[in-house]
């Protein structure tokens, strides 16, 4: 009896289940944006009287969020010096759990966790699982560097790696799930016997800004309910950067299957796709100022939004439909709502330079990083502001920070964390 009742609990801890709450960290910032929606937001009700409560460098410069598990422990990646560029920090006090080695490729791959705290990590040339110590479970060789990943509705890992391929791994092996899936087209060898293999790291310097040399530049978007996943493409050759509509069927013969196709992203895009709540509408924006709505089945753009400057983020987007675009360069801070057949501004703060990512919280709390201060190298500070008027609640000054800020993501206790571009990590309480 006693080893049946053993039994049972280990193969209950091993089941992977078929909803979110069984893969994700719930309480934490499991992925890049948050969820597989690319929302950007957090059910925990979030602080209106933030303070610091430390910062430290990670010794090189970060390109993308840290990653948060239920535990509140850290990830963050960094672009290589010689040295570690996969990190791992306590949230309570700042202190190093662990740092591993990976390709230089790690840099622009954000890890995601799920609910038993192991990470899954790309780099140059694979996809990586660690344990929350640091200890490798397993790696899987593809074509490329993946950018930050999904978990799938039924517990696997959606990858997509800068080159194009899209990979399903199985989170306890690392086994392939799908034969691999281009979403470029393929080299003709034949035509050009000499044609060289692609680097693994090609292009990766040019996904910060998502123009052509970097095809697949960003996070895809996925429905864990239906296996529906939406992620940006600049083919070769293309005049502009697309957004692809795909399926990931599961059942005993899974499947990835492309929808559509939509040549509407001009310069090509800094931003992840984000999906609506209800799944049926994917907001994107382009290198030319523009958000754009996008039907989810069809691909039909429904309206466009020029939003007057180029975010180098992605846009958060709550689950009662307030959408928030990024920051960047000369970039306001601006929250607008779909109206169906075209957008609406619920609120405008034309008087801030939005510098940051922005998130939102429960408690119509949200935060995102603007400039402080005046000159041309001026102070970064933490914005907290209210969603429903975009009014200022309160402001906290990041020591020393300077550039732009990656990600904001939110902690399991309502803690916010904020990488900076050159390389330090804030977290605020």
């Amino acid at each position: 009896m006693v080893l049946l009742a053993v039994s049972t609990l280990v193969l209950a801890a091993c089941g992977a289940g078929d909803s979110d709450s069984d893969i994700l960290s719930a309480g934490g910032w499991p992925g890049m944006h948050s969820d597989g929606h690319n929302s950007d937001t957090s059910t925990v009700t979030g602080s209106r009287d933030l303070s610091m409560a430390w910062s430290r460098p990670i010794g090189s410069p970060v390109a993308t969020y840290a990653t948060i598990a239920a535990s509140g422990q850290l990830f963050v990646t960094t672009k290589s010096n010689g040295g570690c560029n996969l990190f791992s920090f306590q949230m309570d006090n700042g202190r190093k759990r662990f740092c591993a080695v990976l390709g230089p490729g790690a840099a622009a791959s954000t890890p995601i966790v799920d609910g038993a705290t192991n990470i899954y990590v790309g780099d140059d040339g694979g996809m990586n699982s660690f344990n929350e110590h640091g200890q490798l479970r397993w790696r899987t060789q593809l074509v490329g560097t993946p950018i930050s990943a999904q978990f799938t509705g039924d517990g696997n890992v959606l990858s997509v790696s800068q080159l194009g391929e899209v990979d399903v791994f199985s989170r306890q092996t690392g086994d392939r799930i799908v034969p691999p899936f281009s979403l470029m087209p393929p080299p003709d060898y034949l035509a050009d016997p000499n044609l060289p293999v692609a680097p693994d790291g090609q292009g990766l310097n040019e996904c910060f800004a998502g123009t052509a040399g970097c095809p697949v530049a960003n996070t895809p978007a996925i429905d864990p309910a239906t296996g529906k996943f939406f992620i940006t493409v600049w083919r070769t050759g293309a005049a502009t950067a697309s957004l692809v509509g795909l399926t990931y069927t599961r059942g005993d013969n899974p499947t990835i299957t492309q929808n559509w196709s939509s040549d509407i992203l001009p310069g090509g895009s800094a931003s992840s796709p984000s999906l609506s709540h209800d799944g049926k509408t994917v907001y994107v924006t382009d290198n030319q100022g523009h958000l754009l709505a996008v039907d989810a089945a069809s691909g039909k753009t429904k309206w466009s939004y020029d939003l007057g400057f180029t975010p180098l983020g992605s846009s958060s987007v709550s689950a009662d439909g307030l959408i928030i675009p990024s920051g960047g360069k000369d970039a306001h801070l601006i929250a607008l709502r779909d109206t169906g057949d075209k957008a609406e501004v619920a609120w405008e703060r034309m008087d801030l330079v939005q510098l940051g990512v922005p998130a939102q919280a429960a408690g119509s709390t949200g935060y995102t990083v603007v400039r402080s201060g005046a000159g041309d190298n001026p102070d970064l500070a933490m914005l907290t502001f209210d969603t429903t008027s975009g009014a200022t609640v309160d402001q906290d000054v990041l020591p020393d920070a300077k550039g732009f800020t990656v990600g904001t993501s939110i902690g399991p206790k309502g803690e916010v964390v904020t990488p900076t571009l050159i390389g330090e990590l804030f977290v605020l309480k």
